[in-house]
């Protein structure tokens, strides 16, 4: 049985970028492979295959990757997927089957000749596929390229940022959506589904040809909101909860996102107190950023008001983080996050988020989980906010 196909099935999809916006990003990959004297890079992340490629990838416990040197690049794909891979990669495609072990290390021996200098991802390739690598390319030189390509990713061209505007647009509807589905009584999974699908068809709607990749929401009430990220649960939502939504629509692989706190029908007054200081903390980062900006000076700045208020303790996270390629499954562009640790500097076309929370434990007054989230793209003199959903008490407590 053959180890290695090529299946050329149908015809080339319409692809998510134009053909020199995709050279673009590779013509600044292979000048960093020239000037670092790299003979190929060997891509296994989600995120980078996708944005050298425009090929996402379904892992499913199986290993993926892109191939690029001087003279092309070619994704690597398992046999499962067919021709979709192929339809989809800006470059060639080889499958690989399932008939011999490892036969996965047997296209990069096609495609990398042993003892060249060769950039590999040492944030996510693992051990054992490392060891492999290793073994397939016994001469070769392994150098990482995992901080360089992030770096690349994080200053979005003019073609990547009408995406995202395009998809926080779409957030907007699915936060109107998960409004319209809250009331007493109604469990967290019918307002996700309701914000969800709403997403979805409008994506269908506005981008035909496009994946429907993954977009989902988030939607959690009461002790549920004390995490960022906490799952959609049956908890059915009651009179002065405090709720969390928080809507992801992902056309093509393209990450964005609209977070919002609102109130069941009605909001304490020590809720409303934490509320607010949240929302100044919200505003004063919307404020501070623009070019020539650190992303930890921030970080301190908006300290101050969470400690003038005796809050300092209750942040749970940076205030914000980068976009793109990326989401829960795979990629985190942390050179660009609103971190005390983090010194990058600002420029333009950085697109990031202004997302401070604060989580009260339960038991104590006001508590719960309060998080507003816009998107910010970065320009030649400040920044423009594209999230149109309105934030805070005047618009989010939910009345049926």
């Amino acid at each position: 049985m053959e180890q290695l196909k090529t299946i050329r099935n149908g015809e080339r999809v319409r692809p998510t970028f134009s053909a020199s916006e995709m050279n673009r990003r590779l013509e600044a990959l292979r000048a960093h492979m020239a000037e670092r004297q790299i003979d190929a890079c060997l891509f296994t992340s989600i995120h980078n295959i996708h944005y050298f490629s425009d090929f996402l990838y379904c892992s499913f416990g199986r290993t993926y990757g892109l191939v690029v040197t001087q003279q092309g690049q070619t994704t690597i794909s398992s046999n499962i997927d067919g021709g979709q891979p192929w339809r989809r990669t800006f470059g060639d495609n080889v499958a690989y089957t399932d008939w011999h072990r490892d036969n996965y290390f047997a296209a990069v021996k096609t495609l990398i000749q042993d003892g060249s200098r060769v950039g590999i991802e040492l944030d996510h390739i693992t051990v054992e596929n490392l060891r492999k690598l290793q073994g397939a390319l016994p001469a070769a030189e392994l150098v990482d390229v995992s901080k360089a390509t992030m770096r690349m990713r994080m200053v979005k061209s003019d073609e990547e940022i009408a995406w995202i505007r395009e998809s926080a647009r779409i957030a907007d509807i699915g936060g109107a959506a998960g409004v319209e589905a809250i009331a007493v009584g109604v469990p967290e999974y019918e307002v996700a589904l309701h914000a969800t699908q709403a997403m979805v068809r409008e994506i269908g709607r506005k981008q035909p040809h496009v994946e429907l990749m993954d977009t989902w929401t988030w939607f959690s009430s009461g002790i549920n909101t004390d995490g960022a990220h906490n799952p959609v649960t049956s908890r059915k939502i009651e009179r002065g909860d405090i709720l969390s939504l928080n809507c992801f629509p992902m056309p093509a692989g393209y990450y964005t996102a609209l977070e919002r706190t609102l109130f069941a029908e009605e909001c304490s007054d020590d809720h409303l107190h934490l509320w607010n200081v949240n929302v100044e903390v919200h505003e004063a980062g919307i404020a501070l950023i623009k070019p020539g900006v650190r992303c930890c000076d921030i970080a301190a700045e908006l300290n101050t008001i969470y400690e003038r208020y005796g809050l300092l303790r209750n942040r749970t996270f940076g205030y914000g983080h980068s976009f793109g390629v990326l989401c829960h499954y795979y990629g985190r562009e942390a050179g660009l996050e609103l971190r005390e640790d983090v010194t990058t500097v600002l420029e333009p076309n950085m697109v990031v988020s202004m997302e401070p929370m604060i989580m009260i434990p339960e038991g104590e007054p006001g508590a719960g989980g309060y998080r507003e989230h816009n998107i910010l793209v970065v320009t030649e003199d400040g920044a423009e906010d594209i999230t149109g959903f309105p934030y805070g008490p005047s618009h989010n407590i939910v009345r049926a």
